[in-house]
């Protein structure tokens, strides 16, 4: 099937309603405003939209013609077998070394992970690189609020509530800058790479006008303290970006702006709320190390614990390779630098 508008993509993920963000055609949109190429589409929606499986499939092009194709928490849909010949098409068009695939899709158990990671799908192989974080916490927003907060750990609600009674207000927000001058700050006290003000605007242009995104400031006395970005897609609503400075901690800002960002998740009908991102370990290492380890992602993960989500692992990552000798010579580049 030719590759689809974005309209028509549009039609073909309302048909899913409940499909990951990362395969919306805002964040393909986004990607393509930082030098991805974007490519959408589907088989069997001419047929059967209820049948038929998609995908929007990003290309980043690497010197001498090449390029690298990812397919971001997808393919939508069930009938990936009728889309992978459609998928390589686009890939080969463009002289792609490798297909990186992140399904949208937890294991079962740990176990069954483990089983699962042996039998990738057909044409496939288990990757040792993921883009996106693998392991997540994943908070149950259904039933009444005193529900959520009671699977809550009790500090965690003491926390929200102190930030209440030390003057800290939780605000919706347009002032992307603020957020930005948060995240700079964030970056270097964390130690994390921080995207650019054009990057983080652009992404708030693309989601806010469909309703699907909010920015939230957390301030005391009209100085930001904390902010973050809140996402909703069907419904699943996810935390990607967040920042605080280190002044005011005593006041837990961070605390209430997490527990804002779920009820503004919850008034838009979302009965998750994805903590995205903690370390990739398995629930025995993190309750048994989390107290002594600060780098990388244990240093958020005593903090998001105390939400009381649930831990989970998505399936994969899985690459297909189309040109085996180009990708060994990426693998091995990828992993000097140390990411990929």
């Amino acid at each position: 099937m030719p590759d689809l508008t974005e309209i028509e993509w549009e039609e073909f993920l309302s048909h899913y309603p409940n499909a990951h963000l990362l395969q919306t055609s805002a964040w393909g949109n986004l990607k393509a405003s930082f030098g991805w190429k974007v490519v959408r589409i589907s088989t069997g929606f001419d047929k059967d939209p209820v049948k038929a499986a998609g995908a929007q499939v990003l290309l980043r092009n690497l010197p001498l013609g090449f390029s690298i194709a990812y397919i971001p928490k997808g393919p939508v849909g069930e009938n990936w077998e009728a889309l992978w010949p459609e998928v390589d098409r686009v890939c080969h068009k463009a002289r792609a070394i490798f297909l990186k695939v992140e399904p949208d899709r937890w294991r079962v158990t740990e176990q069954e992970g483990e089983e699962e990671a042996l039998q990738p799908p057909t044409g496939f192989r288990v990757s040792r690189h993921s883009i996106q974080p693998p392991r997540s916490l994943v908070v149950d927003l259904s039933g009444s609020e005193e529900l959520v907060l009671g699977n809550m750990k009790q500090k965690t609600r003491y926390n929200i509530k102190l930030a209440q009674k030390k003057g800290v207000i939780v605000h919706s927000s347009t002032d992307i800058e603020a957020f930005y001058r948060l995240m700079k700050v964030t970056g270097q006290r964390d130690q994390f790479g921080v995207h650019s003000l054009s990057y983080y605007r652009r992404t708030y242009e693309l989601f806010q006008t469909r309703s699907d995104c909010e920015l939230l400031l957390a301030e005391y006395q009209g100085e930001p303290l904390a902010g973050l970005m809140v996402f909703a897609h069907g419904k699943r609503a996810w935390y990607l970006y967040g920042a605080s400075i280190s002044d005011h901690r005593d006041r837990m800002p961070t605390y209430l702006l997490q527990w804002e960002a779920m009820r503004w998740a919850r008034g838009h009908g979302c009965t998750e709320y994805d903590l995205w991102g903690v370390p990739d370990e398995s629930e025995e290492t993190l309750e048994a190390y989390f107290t002594q380890r600060n780098e990388g992602l244990w240093g958020v993960y005593r903090f998001k614990r105390g939400f009381g989500g649930r831990l989970v692992r998505a399936r994969g990552p899985y690459d297909r390779i189309y040109q085996p000798l180009l990708y060994k010579l990426y693998q091995t580049w990828s992993g000097f630098r140390g990411n990929e």
